[in-house]
């Protein structure tokens, strides 16, 4: 079975990829947008992580004909009512400027004590078949916000967050360690079943 992954980014194929693997499901081959039929981008302008997951996966589905699956994330920080949420890539007005959000966020937080800095970086897999079969699974990584960016690896909000249990930032752990934890990691595993019995 082809399953389109709704981005063109290795590493969310290489993290299913490896999830796949894990669970010994052999018949799935993904395929990136790179490599299907193009179709004009949608727009993501649902108010939730489900629903901009939702929003890429139905056109994914609908356009090739392929199940697809997408997801959407971001950080939410619990001071800040969940926000920056579905907007965490263009927190500071443009798109992907990592520090100009990075930035923003700090300003807006630097005056909240450290026992009301919890924050959780968020992802919402959706699955949907051309049949109209829609499935949605959440996965959370909760830590905290650091007052200062730490760290070199990762990109995003990842220099800002310390996930519970470690003394690292995000930004100062290995892709592989990051992998095994994350929260994308954690809602694409939700999904293993579904694709075990579509494949099958």
């Amino acid at each position: 079975m082809q399953l389109l992954v709704a981005s063109n980014n290795p590493k969310k194929l290489r993290e299913l990829q490896r999830i796949l693997d894990a669970a010994e499901i052999t018949n799935v081959e993904l395929v990136p947008l790179s490599k299907a039929r193009a179709y004009p981008e949608p727009v993501e302008d649902g108010g939730t992580f489900a629903d901009n997951a939702l929003i890429k996966a139905r056109a994914g589905a609908q356009a090739t004909g392929l199940a697809c699956v997408a997801d959407d994330s971001g950080l939410a920080v619990e001071e800040l009512n969940g926000m920056p949420g579905v907007l965490s890539a263009r927190w500071s007005g443009g798109h992907g400027d990592d520090d100009a959000n990075n930035e923003l966020l700090l300003g807006q937080m630097s005056h909240v004590p450290d026992e009301r800095r919890a924050a959780a970086f968020v992802s919402v897999c959706a699955l949907v078949t051309p049949a109209g079969q829609e499935h949605v699974t959440e996965g959370r990584w909760p830590g905290r916000l650091l007052r200062e960016p730490r760290g070199v690896n990762g990109f995003g909000y990842d220099p800002l967050f310390q996930p519970a249990g470690e003394e690292r930032s995000a930004a100062e752990m290995s892709a592989d360690e990051k992998d095994a934890v994350s929260h994308r990691g954690r809602a694409l595993a939700q999904l293993v079943d579904v694709i075990r019995r579509l494949a099958d």
